[in-house]
């Protein structure tokens, strides 16, 4: 039998994420999580002449909300984690250039977020940075152009579809007494189970959410009671049903405390977005801008944060060439523990 390979790492000594912001398009104002955005910008283009530009714009407003909501500056951030959905993490390099922070790019597709909030809270935990950030965002109109057709082509939308949010999400995460706490992590591996289409991207992450999930029960011994929220980002109605499906398989049920932010952040019956939302922005302000706040009050007392992104480019994709997907999984707590 093959010995299980153990991913979880569980804080030393909690940090705290200290300060957190969530910006967004019209298109998610509209939506039911409207109100938890700490900004809203109607112009697509973000004052900016092209979309490109408009998304580092975007990124650029979460991390100043970020750090004024923190009464930091960016002197005192010792290192920033980002990425984007652009060829090149463009829309992050391009966003936060001018702050000149230690930066390290990472890409992780629509699990960016978690990505940068495990990094941030492992640097700072082992001391190897005082204040660390962590920053991600997507745009419908970027991705669209960059992953499908002209933004002006019309083509139809298949019912397994994503609507990608224009959104974006930026944390800072620091040694502090107070909530919320990232008590522990799981590092994803890369999960491929040969779905090649890529208007189904719920389907084709779900198995890699459900592989990070698992490995961390298997390796804290909690189970889903112990959390009050599941959260996945961004599966989709699609790939929300599969990842119960697939724990229903094994006797375990998480129906009742999952959550996903691919669901939550459009109204599908009054906003047209098929399965629901999708883009590293998704997850990344909805953790900013509606999760965290509530454990921060203690509303809410533990969830796992588990986003996922589905590896791929537009390339590979004509060529045929399946979907490998990743997730990564960071425990937030209330209590310290």
């Amino acid at each position: 039998m093959r010995e299980h390979r153990r991913s979880t790492i569980l804080m030393q000594s909690p940090p705290t994420v200290l300060s957190f912001a969530a910006i967004g398009g019209k298109k998610e104002a509209e939506g039911p999580m409207g109100e938890y955005f700490d900004k809203i910008n109607e112009d697509p283009y973000f004052s900016e002449d092209t979309f490109e530009k408009g998304e580092s714009q975007l990124q650029k407003q979460a991390v100043d909300h970020a750090l004024r909501k923190g009464g930091l500056e960016p002197g005192q951030i010792d290192v920033l984690f980002g990425g984007d959905l652009l060829n090149q993490c463009t829309g992050t390099t391009y966003g936060i250039k001018s702050y000149e922070i230690p930066f390290l790019g990472i890409y992780g597709a629509c699990s960016t977020m978690a990505e940068g909030l495990l990094l941030a809270s492992l640097f700072v935990d082992r001391q190897i940075a005082r204040k660390a950030m962590a920053v991600t965002s997507s745009h419908f109109c970027t991705a669209e152009r960059q992953y499908r057709m002209p933004l002006n082509y019309g083509g139809q939308r298949t019912p397994t579809s994503q609507w990608t949010a224009t959104a974006s999400g930026a944390l800072a995460v620091s040694a502090s007494s107070q909530p919320p706490y990232v008590r522990g992590c799981t590092v994803g591996k890369i999960v491929d189970m040969g779905v090649t289409d890529a208007n189904n991207m719920g389907a084709a992450m779900a198995p890699a959410a459900f592989s990070t999930i698992s490995a961390f029960f298997e390796d804290t011994g909690l189970t889903p009671g112990d959390f009050d929220h599941i959260v996945t980002g961004d599966l989709g109605a699609v790939g929300s049903s599969v990842l119960c499906s697939l724990f229903e398989r094994e006797g375990v049920s998480i129906a009742d405390r999952h959550l996903d932010c691919g669901k939550m952040i459009y109204d599908p019956d009054t906003q047209d977005v098929h399965a629901g939302g999708s883009g590293c922005g998704c997850a990344g302000s909805l953790l900013c801008g509606y999760f965290l706040p509530m454990l921060q009050k203690g509303t809410i007392k533990n969830i796992l944060f588990a986003a996922t992104g589905a590896l791929l480019s537009p390339t590979v994709s004509q060529q045929g060439q399946a979907i490998p997907s990743i997730s990564h999984l960071v425990w937030i707590s209330n209590e310290r523990g």
